[in-house]
């Protein structure tokens, strides 16, 4: 539930619901895990009296349509029956848009600023040239 908050933002959370409900805290924390409780027994009760209903084992997470359909109405024959018109196309679905991203990760690397670009190779003559002096700066005494 809280897989995408970092440490940071729980603390957050804490200090304000300690800022809204004050001393109050440790009963509201007590009675929504009470209430968590309550649900989850209560969705057991339910899935174990439809498993006694149907005769088959129900899990809860089997009770979504697609889910139910594909683990009671289905053989894995008729469900690959099913899927295998349109596997190619997922197939080929799949190998062209891992190429886009492909050439997509080469423009921005290409475009990327941060990273200086290769130089292209000099070539050095046989002997070091000797380096030029600097001109020489006209002074103030020159210009006037």
């Amino acid at each position: 539930m809280f897989e995408n908050l970092n440490m940071w933002e729980v603390g957050v959370l804490l200090l304000l619901a300690l800022l809204i409900f004050g001393d109050r805290l440790p009963n509201v924390i007590s009675d929504g895990l009470r209430m968590v409780r309550n649900l989850r027994s209560m969705a057991r009760n339910a899935t174990g009296d439809l498993s006694r209903e149907l005769g088959t084992d129900i899990q809860l997470e089997d009770l979504h349509p697609k889910a139910f359909i594909r683990k009671h109405l289905l053989s894995e024959d008729d469900e690959q029956a099913i899927r295998k018109p349109l596997q190619s196309m997922y197939d080929n679905l799949r190998s062209d848009v891992t190429g886009v991203h492909d050439e997509l990760k080469d423009v921005a690397r290409a475009a990327d600023l941060r990273t200086p670009a290769p130089r292209p190779a000099v070539t050095t003559p046989a002997a070091p040239a000797a380096p030029t002096p600097p001109a020489p700066r006209p002074s103030y005494d020159d210009a006037t």
